[in-house]
């Protein structure tokens, strides 16, 4: 009996080591407790990793600092190349133009004692006017040759017109005004009035039109009726 349970032994081991159970958890193995166990090796896998994020900000942040204090440096490099010797590498010292103003001021005054002003070049003669160094070059050639032919631009004419205009028109309300003084009839007022005033918008129109032709900063103004009578009630 001993013998038939010997035999029998083997065949049931080797069933139950085939059953789906041991195929399930012959492939597991225990859990390894290096360094605390899984969930440690998580939290220092995470920490590592914010610990590489904060590093990588850090070093850009570094970077585009010294990016900018390079720019920093270049600029003042160049606002400082724009001050006099004199004042060069005192930026600090400087709180307006008056300050470089009076640092010219004073080279002008060394420059007048040391006689530089002495032998200058055309000196005690008649200053040449027919070029303007200042003016656009391709405006100062046409200048002259209108000059040389005895023209001048159209702006010119129409600014003598313009004056030539407006003193004439004062002249007339002038005497137009003193009539209505003198007790003279009011309806011949009201007449030369309209008359006037006629006259003002074609001044004025002249005006503008002279203002969109003549060069930047030489613009007028035009007349006002109540500004030019109360200017005669005074």
């Amino acid at each position: 009996m001993a013998t038939r349970l010997a035999r029998k032994l083997p065949s049931s081991f080797s069933a139950f080591s085939s059953s789906p159970i041991t195929k399930l958890t012959s492939g597991i193995s225990p859990p390894s407790m290096s360094h605390g166990g899984p969930g440690l090796r998580c939290a220092s896998s995470s920490s590592s990793s914010s610990t590489t994020t904060t590093g990588s900000n850090s070093s850009s942040s570094k970077r585009e600092k010294k990016i900018t204090d390079r720019l920093s440096a270049v600029i003042d490099a160049v606002n400082d190349r724009k001050l006099p010797t004199e004042l060069r590498g005192q930026r600090n010292k400087v709180r307006s133009e008056t300050d470089i103003i009076n640092v010219v001021e004073q080279r002008i005054w060394h420059s007048m004692e040391e006689g530089q002003f002495e032998n200058l070049a055309g000196k005690g003669k008649p200053l040449n006017l027919n070029t303007n160094p200042h003016a656009d070059p391709a405006e100062d050639t046409l200048y002259r040759i209108l000059s040389k032919n005895g023209c001048a631009p159209e702006w010119v004419e129409l600014n003598k017109e313009i004056r030539n205009n407006v003193f004439e028109w004062r002249v007339a309300l002038k005497k137009a005004w003193t009539s209505k003084c003198n007790g003279n009839d009011e309806e011949k007022w009201i007449e030369r009035c309209e008359s006037l005033k006629k006259q003002l918008r074609d001044i004025n129109d002249k005006v503008f039109r002279y203002n969109l032709i003549v060069p930047f900063g030489r613009q007028m103004f035009g007349l006002k009726w109540e500004k030019e009578v109360a200017r005669l009630e005074e």
